[in-house]
């Protein structure tokens, strides 16, 4: 199984960036499934049914999410009604949508999906990550060997973690959240994929994806600043991954970055 897993688009210029490149590595690496990251595709921050329509749209199969899943009140219902988008699993019970998910990728084959969102510098306050993906791991394992992780997180050392903790029970643990693309990727020893964090998809002279004018007044003012994206080249960036799919070790991990004009 070939799977293509795109960093957290930003912005209008992150989705025009998914529809200018995705199109042309469907048609070079003729991949099986694709996965994008897409808190941030509306306006910065948050998902509506209308962007999330555009991504699908330009040959994205599934959307992961983060602490900003909730920042648009209409996500709550697209949530509810599209298994397609999931939001982390570790909200409490009660929450809009699901956490996890296997998705038809071709025949009778399945992938696994789960979103998770860390606790370390980010919302401390949520259910544990780890305890989260025992649970869903073990359900998900019924249905299919190859089994993705999105752990949306600050701290690049809960990332860490729990790529080692997950190590051979799921073909990859990928991170997102910090929107800038780390160059450790590897299979670790039990065969799990993994990278700290798959990068942005979006405005490349920006601070993470933010106008950087608005963003260094709020540095040194301290004062409350509206931050918009920023305007420019986009960055498209992305993991390439290829699993097994009788036994869901990863077999290759592959970053791409790409500068979209």
């Amino acid at each position: 199984m070939k799977v293509l897993f795109i960093g957290d688009v930003v912005g209008q210029a992150g989705r025009d960036a998914v529809r200018s490149v995705l199109p042309e590595l469907l048609r070079s690496e003729a991949y099986d499934f694709v996965i994008a990251n897409g808190e941030n595709a509306a306006g910065g921050a948050g998902i509506t049914r209308e962007t999330a329509q555009e991504l699908f749209d330009a040959g994205v199969d599934a959307l992961t999410l983060g602490n900003h899943a909730w920042d648009r009140k209409e996500a709550w219902r697209l949530l509810a009604e599209d298994r397609r988008v999931i939001r982390p699993a570790n909200y409490p019970a009660g929450a809009p949508g699901c956490g996890a998910a296997a998705l038809k990728v071709r025949g009778d084959l399945k992938i696994g999906l789960i979103n998770l969102c860390g606790r370390v510098f980010s919302v401390p306050n949520l259910d544990c990550p780890f305890r989260a993906a025992d649970a869903l791991v073990d359900g998900l394992s019924r249905e299919t060997k190859c089994i993705l992780v999105d752990i949306h997180a600050e701290a690049t050392s809960e990332k860490a973690a729990l790529g080692w903790y997950l190590d051979g029970r799921v073909s990859a643990v990928l991170g997102t959240h910090t929107h800038v693309q780390t160059a450790d990727e590897r299979i670790l020893p039990q065969g799990t994929a993994y990278l700290t964090d798959v990068g942005m998809t979006g405005p490349r002279d920006s601070v993470i994806g933010m106008a950087r004018e608005q963003v260094v007044e709020r540095f040194i003012s301290q004062l409350p600043v509206r931050f918009t994206v920023a305007d420019g080249p986009a960055i498209f960036s992305a993991v390439a991954l290829e699993f097994d799919n009788f036994s869901g070790r990863a077999t290759a991990v592959r970053r791409i970055s790409r500068i979209v004009p």
